[in-house]
Order: C-alpha cells, then sequence, then structure tokens
C-alpha cells in the first residue's frame, strides 16, 4: 500500500512538473514574440480592437494600437488601415466606426480605411477582417496590437489561411507587472487552449454564434 501511494505521489508530482514546464515555455514564447517587430510591406493594416470608453471614443489599449496603426501607415507599410470591432453592450456606435473617426482626425484619408463591424473578440476580428480582405482583392496583412497578444493573433490568423506578420505596439498601456503578468496569465491560458482546440481537430477559426 505504500509503494502504490508513493508511486502515486511520484506521479502527481511528475504531472504538476510537467505542466508548470509547458506553462512557463509557452510564457516565455509569448513574450519572446513580442518582442519582435515583423513589419514589412503589405496590402492592409490590421488593428485589433480593444474596446470603447463610455463616451464612445478608443479605450487608452485601442488608443495605443490605433497610433502605431496610422505611423505604420504613414510610413508606408501599406495603403490601407483596417479597424477591426463591433458594438458594445448599450453602444450605438461599433468600436471600428471609432477608431476610423480617430484616425481620420490624425490624417488618415477616409477612402484608405476599411472597416469590420463584427466581432467581439479576437477570433472574430480576424475571421471577420478575412472575409473583407477577400472581399477586397487584400492578400497580405499587417497585425497590430498589445505585444503580449501577438502571437496568439498570428497562430490564429494563419490558421485562417491569411499571410499575416506581427506589429505589436510599442507604447502598450500594458507596462508595469500589475498589468503585465495578469495580461500574460490570460494569454498563456488562452493560447494553450485554442491550440489543445485546433489539434484535437476543430479545424478552422468558427466565429461564435449571436
Amino acid at each position: 500500500m505504500k509503494k502504490l501511494l508513493g508511486l502515486i505521489i511520484k506521479v502527481v508530482v511528475a504531472v504538476v512538473v510537467a505542466i508548470f514546464a509547458i506553462i512557463s515555455i509557452v510564457a516565455g514564447n509569448i513574450v519572446t514574440f513580442g518582442m519582435h517587430d515583423y513589419a514589412r510591406e503589405v496590402d492592409v493594416i490590421i488593428v485589433l480592437g480593444a474596446g470603447l470608453t463610455s463616451h464612445g471614443k478608443p479605450s487608452p489599449v485601442f488608443a495605443e494600437r490605433i497610433n502605431h496603426g496610422i505611423r505604420l501607415y504613414q510610413e508606408g507599410y501599406a495603403k490601407k488601415l483596417m479597424f477591426t470591432g463591433g458594438f458594445g453592450e448599450g453602444s450605438h456606435m461599433s468600436d471600428s466606426q471609432s477608431a476610423k473617426n480617430y484616425a481620420i482626425a490624425h490624417g488618415v484619408a477616409e477612402e484608405d480605411i476599411l472597416l469590420e463591424e463584427r466581432s467581439k473578440i479576437t477570433e472574430e476580428n480576424l475571421y471577420y477582417a478575412h472575409q473583407v480582405m477577400q472581399e477586397e482583392g487584400i492578400h497580405t496583412a499587417l497585425l497590430v496590437s498589445d505585444p503580449l497578444h501577438m502571437k496568439r493573433a498570428v497562430a490564429m490568423a494563419k490558421d485562417l489561411g491569411m499571410e499575416a506578420y506581427s506589429s505589436p505596439t510599442k507604447t502598450t498601456r500594458y507596462v508595469s507587472l500589475r498589468t503585465q503578468l495578469p495580461f500574460l496569465a490570460k494569454e498563456t491560458v488562452y493560447y494553450i487552449g485554442y491550440c489543445v482546440f485546433h489539434f484535437l481537430g476543430r479545424g478552422a477559426v468558427i466565429p461564435l454564434s449571436y
């Protein structure tokens, strides 16, 4: 009995250590990936949504993403900007429309802006953005988001069949450990969950039902 109990304890400890090691490796990869900017000339710059304030303006996190997208556009990385994000609860304006208004106010030509207004989560941002790309005959994209968000976003985009590259924001709002650690923990869980579902044969990214 003691030998069996000892064996069980050893197995449990080994499993816990293995899980911790996997989580640590994934978290490290997320951090490392987000430290690199893979910006190159593409057809469109896609800015992933991050919600609005109670006044209908881009949230501080979203504004930093938009600012980075505008800089890339002004530096000639693409001739088109696409903003993503649908309607929040009780909102009369989509996240992407608010971003468009912000970009126009900062010198972006209206005709150079595309919108995706149906999504509520990252997965849908990319799914519907890809549909817009297909409708517009656009083939390559540069994804803009916070550094810790980039690895999961690029993985989803590539699983959709998008030729996508990442350009993380240089001025992310997640700068202190107090804000970075919860974000990293969330992204690690989400990324592992996404990989597991995909490995189990989930296949292409499918949007949630409304």
